[in-house]
């Protein structure tokens, strides 16, 4: 290996552990409710299957990128996924949402929509070369691994990092919105500052639904 090689890929996995600490948080909101013998599998099985799924669209990620609305749309899903995600912490029960299967699908539709921004940067640095870009996701592996269950024990001993991860996928939301090669722009025209203003909103609209939400369902239970 020759040092641009080696640069590149240090320069990938700093890219991976800096854009997946979204990623490890919607794992373990998805993998909170889990029981304990259910929980490492869907971590890793969830976070393989948002891996493969990375890899391939990252071949094609400068051109999903010119796509009007796509991150738009994404967005919107995100904001869905962490209101849904929200919702089942007033729920005591285990539902359908919250099994092993639930929760892989979760990690693997949350992961795919946040991983433009992962893709892109990591095609960039890797300079053409899918050898660098294999081997960047695939050490990034246990990253994502180690940080959702780290952050699943926390949460765990500090029921208010859920709140927190969740405002936090509603700011990541709202980030993708903006960047929306169509929507971003018209929003940018408005007022410059709705770029700093609309993310900080969907991350208390993120909370604030959510929560009513679940309180809601279990009165009505």
């Amino acid at each position: 290996m020759d040092q641009s090689f080696i640069l590149n890929l240090l320069e990938i996995l700093l890219i991976n552990i800096v854009l997946s600490g979204d990623n490890a948080v919607v794992i373990a909101l998805a993998c909170r409710n889990l029981p304990d013998e259910h929980r490492n599998k869907a971590v890793v099985f969830g976070t393989l299957g948002a891996v493969v799924l990375r890899v391939g669209l990252t071949f094609v990620a400068v051109y999903l990128l010119t796509i009007p609305f796509l991150n738009f749309i994404g967005g919107l899903l995100l904001l869905w996924i962490a209101i849904s995600l929200l919702k089942g912490e007033d729920d005591g029960d285990i539902k359908a949402n919250s099994t092993l299967a639930g929760a892989i699908k979760t990690i693997i539709i949350a992961d795919l929509v946040m991983s433009l921004d992962n893709v892109v940067a990591v095609a960039g640095a890797a300079n053409g070369s899918i050898l660098l870009i294999i081997l960047g996701l695939v050490i990034s592996i246990p990253l994502i691994i180690w940080g959702s269950q780290l952050l699943m024990k926390i949460m765990e001993k500090f029921p208010i990092i859920i709140i927190a991860g969740a405002a936090l996928l509603g700011y990541t939301a709202g980030e993708m919105i903006f960047k929306d090669k169509a929507v971003g722009h018209v929003l940018e025209g408005l007022n410059p500052h709705l770029h700093t203003i609309i993310p900080i909103l969907l991350a208390i609209l993120v909370v604030v639904v959510g929560k009513l939400s679940g309180r809601s369902k279990k009165e009505t239970h």
